[in-house]
């Protein structure tokens, strides 16, 4: 059974939310501030917590950093009112699997969260922890990446499911169709262009590597491949 922390200050809306989702067989606790929600991840491991954003006493973003500083290794997803562009930016940047509007269909939570928790659990599942590109390390099962100039970088779980998928198919071409299906899976709303902007943000940290040994590739018409050449 999955513990979740719900972290949410509109009592209404955590009760519901609560009930729910014990009625899909998940345990929950529920927090209504800041520092409720800091004692109580001290208190017990959560597998997932759902983070509002606006809260009486802080900031759910800078919670969420807190929290992922002390233990990083859990599903996080945003259910937020704020839905301006740079918000939801800032969530997603800082490592959260999905960001949710406020409001929402709770169908369309479960099938999010379960989509979230089941590449969350390939990744754990990998027989290897670490993959070698080149000078870059990328470490899977912790979300993290040594670039080639020994900087660390906090992956966020679809950053780390991508960089997953494109290592899975290594020189292989992979079609935003896929990448789309197998990261947000075939009932969340993402674009083409939600791929191209992870692309970019990726290819930054394998560019960190000056040879010409590795490289995100752009196929017209298609997708991307990850090309590692031979020594």
């Amino acid at each position: 059974m999955q513990n979740i922390l719900i972290v949410e200050d509109e009592i209404n809306l955590g009760e519901t939310l609560k009930d729910y989702l014990e009625d899909q067989d998940f345990k929950c606790d529920l927090a209504k501030s800041y520092q409720e929600c800091l004692y109580q991840f001290s208190q017990k491991e959560y597998s997932i917590i759902l983070m509002d954003i606006n809260l009486p006493d802080g900031n759910g973003i800078e919670l969420a950093k807190e929290l992922k500083n002390i233990n990083p290794h859990f599903v996080l997803l945003f259910l937020s009112a704020q839905s301006d562009p740079e918000t939801k930016f800032q969530g997603l940047d800082m490592g959260a699997e999905d960001y949710i509007t406020k409001p929402f269909d709770l169908r369309e939570l479960m099938i999010r969260l379960k989509k979230a928790l089941s590449i969350h659990q390939q990744i754990q599942s990998l027989e290897s922890e670490t993959v070698q590109l080149g000078s870059i390390e990328i470490h899977f099962k912790e979300y993290y990446l040594i670039d080639a100039n020994k900087i660390r970088i906090e992956l966020g779980y679809k950053e780390c499911a991508i960089l997953k998928l494109l290592h899975s198919k290594l020189n292989q071409a992979i079609s935003r169709d896929e990448i789309l299906k197998e990261v947000w899976g075939d009932d969340a709303f993402p674009s083409n262009r939600t791929v191209d902007n992870y692309i970019v943000k990726i290819r930054k940290w394998i560019e960190t590597e000056k040879s010409d040994k590795i490289a995100i590739n752009s196929i017209r018409g298609v997708g991307y491949k990850l090309e590692l050449k031979d020594e």
